[in-house]
């Protein structure tokens, strides 16, 4: 016994089903970024001096470490990512016709922009670039 089609009905789509990957990456990042806040506001805000210790010289200790680099790497793409794509989403969801295509490339490019010269100010910190004894950090800079 065959099929028979439903009037109107379409053949199933083949590719790439961008809407489900999406919607796992919201969770998985999600998940993950829960994890990577907590963390950057437990060393940040609760152990040590807490708030009042957070100046120059403790993001450029905190910077020194690849650790840490590596962490804030990983919080900023995943909460870019994530913001954008729900800010994709919402987009989908209530613009139509140009108005959405404009809306999606501007949300495109911003997030490139702000994705590339986050991970250059990460990657490429450099703590010791002028006079290091006025930031405090001479036993750091004389460590490098």
């Amino acid at each position: 016994m065959t099929a028979v089609p439903l009037p109107n009905s379409r053949p199933p789509r083949r590719g790439v089903n961008w809407e489900k990957w999406g919607w796992l990456y919201m969770r998985v990042s999600g998940v993950l970024l829960v994890v990577l806040i907590f963390g950057h506001l437990l060393v940040n805000l609760f152990l040590g001096e807490g708030v009042k210790a957070i100046d120059f010289a403790f993001v450029a200790g905190k910077l020194a470490d690849p650790f840490w680099i590596v962490w804030d790497l990983l919080l900023l793409w995943l909460a870019l990512i994530h913001g954008s794509n729900g800010m994709r989403t919402l987009v989908n969801d209530y613009a139509q016709g140009r108005l959405r295509r404009i809306l999606l490339v501007a949300l495109l490019v911003s997030t490139i922009v702000l994705l590339v010269l986050g991970t250059l100010v990460l990657t490429t910190f450099d703590p010791c670039i002028g006079d290091p004894a006025s930031t405090g950090l001479q036993e750091l800079c004389e460590a490098q």
